[in-house]
């Protein structure tokens, strides 16, 4: 693994660092084994192909990992995309081609997140003449599937139907609710506030949380061999290059490899025999 991949990579794991000088990170539920065991991931593919992007690059099974990254990224997973653009500069895991990574970089700084807008500029600089036209050309077809006019409803979509399975979800409470898991001791339980916390469904509120943890973290840029702290004066603009493009709506997921469905969460604890 290339040391920008893996310092990039770094970033992906469960949260670590902190926003602020003084403000911790938001909660990463995924850094919980319990919810992810309770079948949290089951409405967040995001989460769940990320996660199973990252094993598959620790393990160097690099082509299954690229190919997970791009399931997450098609849930508006920015992270993701990111790395796509990483693997496909680095030709890693898939035939390298840095027009296209471009295309996916600036992709995953649509939102103005500090990190990805400055591994854009670096892409954007290495590249001539011949390249950044193709970037631009290719760019289009990428936000047209992954961009978050047409990611977000999806991922919006999983959240929404995950929420509904849960009792008094019309009221968005879950008042005394319990989320119980099997485990080799017997059952433990999960408190439904914590299980069914709204920033983690409803989707207003999770983006809220996504950007909180992405915008400005302290690890700002990535460069080979160390990591470079970046001022928010020094960032670029975050506009993109890429031509306003038509949500494609109705494109299907990209291949990724057979993974195992997380049984549903545990409403009521199990009769006891």
């Amino acid at each position: 693994m290339s040391k920008r991949i893996a310092c990039l990579a770094a970033l992906l794991l469960p949260i670590a660092f902190t926003v602020g000088a003084a403000e911790p990170a938001p909660k990463d539920p995924t850094a919980d084994k319990l919810m992810v065991t309770a079948g949290f991931l089951n409405h967040h593919p995001d989460l769940r192909y990320r996660l199973h992007a990252m094993e598959a690059m620790r393990k160097e099974r690099y082509d299954d990992a690229y190919k997970f990254f791009r399931r997450a990224a098609f849930y508006a997973d920015k992270p993701s995309q990111g790395m796509v653009a990483e693997m496909l500069w680095k030709g890693q895991g898939v035939e390298q081609d840095r027009p296209l990574a471009y295309a996916w970089m600036d992709l995953a700084a649509e939102r103005g997140y500090a990190g990805f807008l400055g591994l854009r500029e670096r892409y954007w600089e290495a590249m001539d003449e011949a390249e950044r036209a193709r970037a631009i050309e290719v760019g289009q077809e990428v936000y047209a599937v992954y961009g978050d006019a047409a990611a977000r409803p999806r991922i919006d979509t999983e959240l929404r139907r995950g929420r509904r399975q849960v009792t008094g979800s019309r009221t968005g409470s879950v008042g005394a609710l319990k989320i119980f898991v099997p485990g080799p001791g017997g059952y433990q339980m999960i408190d439904g506030s914590k299980f069914y916390d709204p920033q983690y469904w409803v989707p207003e509120k999770y983006h809220t949380w996504t950007d909180a943890v992405w915008r400005n973290p302290r690890i700002g840029t990535v460069r080979v061999g160390d990591v470079e702290q970046v001022g928010n004066d020094d960032l670029p603009p975050p506009g993109s290059r890429v031509p306003a493009t038509a949500p494609d709506t109705e494109a299907t997921a990209p291949d990724a490899p057979d993974v195992p469905d997380l049984p549903p969460p545990g409403i009521e604890p199990p009769d006891e025999e």
